[in-house]
């Protein structure tokens, strides 16, 4: 019984959680710019160990959803793009942090409660 709603607890958890976010690529994109105030493109590809198109493609989502900003400008003649992590992003980032938590605590409970069960 136990399992069954440890279960359906973590599966209706994990629907809530902002698809956007969970990409493990975006994850690490709005983590990194979390923690700072800009990351141009080759530093969060080597931050990432991803691929230009890979990395491209999620920052275009995520600015899509208004998560991060794109910054364009040029540096000598050589074209320099940079990102930052809007409002909007953080609070995402904010919340999809407080919902990983929270099925952190749903787990360790019903962990706790099985151990308890079984000695």
């Amino acid at each position: 019984m136990g399992d069954k709603i440890f279960f359906n607890s973590m599966r209706v958890l994990r629907k809530n959680l902002d698809p956007l976010i969970h990409a493990r690529v975006r994850l690490g994109i709005v983590s990194a710019l979390a923690a700072g105030e800009t990351l141009s493109f080759r530093d969060l590809k080597i931050l990432l160990s991803t691929s230009d198109g890979n990395l491209s493609r999620h920052t275009q989502k995520l600015e899509k959803a208004g998560y991060i900003e794109c910054i364009k400008s040029f540096q000598g003649r050589m074209p320099h793009t940079e990102y930052r992590l809007t409002p909007k992003g953080n609070e995402a980032l904010l919340a999809y942090i407080e919902q990983m938590e929270h099925m952190l605590q749903v787990a360790r409970s019903v962990t706790a409660d099985q151990n308890n069960f079984s000695n």
